[in-house]
């Protein structure tokens, strides 16, 4: 199982790490993240090399719906009651200049990415209630939404909200281009971070800024990122005859799906859970239903999986990777929206480092304060990681690999769907043979 953006695109590879090196910057990860950081750092004026463990563009930026929005699910009236409407403002204008900062690269630079302008939708088949006050949060603070209740769906709505002037477009080929702009080596996974030196199995990095541009951070401490995040697994088909719509769409409802075409595709996307927490599966099934209701005419031409780090207030960790590291930073937490938040990490990272004024840094920050919400969210994700700690003493099943995640500890799940051992605790995944797939952890599992 592919996406169809692995499918259309293929990078050319890069050498790896040669030796030892100095350097003003190094990026570890050569996603869409990793590599608009190093490009404006790049534009700044400061010599910066990405490390990639695998090849560019291999983890999350190739599996995801790619669309780049600054509609993200219900959060601008809960931003508003918690942090205030100026908070919630800069959160706002930082995904909007986002989607302009990708069309101004892609026009300067000629890059035939299929990128397009078009709405974005929140829909709901049950009530309008909730979809009414994100239109008015989002009007409020001067983001252009409206509720309506006409649509492009097959089925019913309660009522809709649109927001004008979003994007779509072909991740792995935007990569592909943007990458030729800066300087990656891949095959050279990173063991260790020690003070201003990156160590990797082919030499080491000596650099006086890092940027953890990795998915999920891999080191536990300073940071504690893997105590303050939690990953989610949601799945996608592709459908060939079912017609194309000029939205992209997004359900509230708990049973709620994702739309949105990419030329003559559709992609149809649900199925969220915690990470580690699919035993049963069935997701690919559910969608296929869903399918064949919604579009009986239609055909699958691809499925895949996405995998996203959640963190505690649904805003992202994009700064410094904790105060006792002034010189390490990260980008992490994106959620479901890892295309306009690469971009805005990017950008934030890049002033920070410069020395510029940033007014949205405080949003992203990483050592923002704590909300109700988030205390809340921090004690729900402990009981599930000690759920997962204490079955690392229970036996294994009759018949069964049984492993353990060599991050922390915690016992392995079976996902029926991928057929891949997934971590509940903090995401890690790993192929029936226990090779590594997705981090936090760095080495593959024991067999047992």
């Amino acid at each position: 199982m592919g996406s169809i953006w692995t499918a259309e695109t293929k990078i050319r590879k890069r050498d790896f790490l040669p030796g030892d090196m100095e350097t003003e910057a190094v990026v570890i990860g050569a996603g869409l993240t990793g590599i608009l950081t190093a490009y404006y750092l790049k534009q700044a004026g400061i010599a910066t090399v990405v490390l990639e463990a695998d090849r560019i563009g291999s983890g999350q930026t190739k599996n995801t719906t790619a669309k780049i929005t600054c509609q993200h699910h219900l959060i601008y009236d809960r931003l508003i009651r918690t942090y205030g409407s100026r908070m919630t403002f800069a959160y706002a204008d930082a995904n909007e200049n986002a989607i302009d900062a990708y069309e101004k690269l892609i026009r300067e630079k000629k890059i035939d990415c299929d990128f397009v302008r078009c709405p974005a939708f929140l829909y709901s088949r049950r009530e309008d209630k909730l979809l009414r006050r994100e239109a008015e949060a989002a009007e409020a603070i001067g983001i252009e939404a409206s509720f309506e209740t006409d649509s492009e769906l097959p089925f019913p709505v309660a009522g809709v909200v649109r927001f004008p002037r979003q994007a779509r477009f072909s991740p792995l080929k935007f990569l592909e281009a943007m990458a030729e702009e800066v300087t990656v080596y891949e095959q050279t996974k990173v063991l260790k971070v020690n003070g201003k030196r990156v160590e990797t199995g082919r030499g080491c990095v000596t650099a006086k800024h890092i940027i953890f541009a990795s998915h999920f951070p891999f080191i536990n401490v300073p940071g504690y990122y893997f105590a303050r995040m939690y990953q989610e697994r949601s799945y996608v088909v592709a459908l060939e005859g079912a017609g194309t719509l000029e939205g992209m769409y997004l359900g509230i409802d708990e049973d709620g799906l994702s739309f949105r075409t990419q030329d003559k595709l559709l992609l149809l996307g649900g199925g969220s859970h915690r990470t580690g927490l699919n035993r049963t599966g069935g997701q690919y099934e559910r969608l296929r239903r869903e399918a064949q209701s919604l579009y009986p005419g239609g055909s699958e031409a691809a499925c895949w999986s996405a995998q996203d780090c959640m963190t505690l207030d649904q805003i992202p960790y994009i700064g410094r990777f904790s105060k006792t590291r002034p010189d390490w930073y990260v980008a992490t937490g994106f959620g479901k929206w890892g295309m306009s938040t690469a971009m805005v990490a990017a950008q934030i990272l890049t002033a920070q480092i410069t020395g510029q004024r940033c007014l949205e840094a405080a949003v992203f920050s990483p050592q923002r304060r704590l909300t109700a919400r988030a205390v809340r969210e921090l004690c729900s994700h402990g009981i599930s990681t000690v759920k997962g700690l204490t079955k690392h003493f229970l036996p294994a099943e009759r018949g069964r690999m049984v492993p353990n995640c060599p991050h922390m500890g915690c016992r392995l799940e079976w996902n029926v769907d991928e057929e891949t051992y997934d971590c509940p605790c903090h995401g890690s995944r790993f192929d029936r043979e226990g090779h590594l797939i997705d981090g936090p952890a760095q080495t593959d599992c024991k067999r047992r």
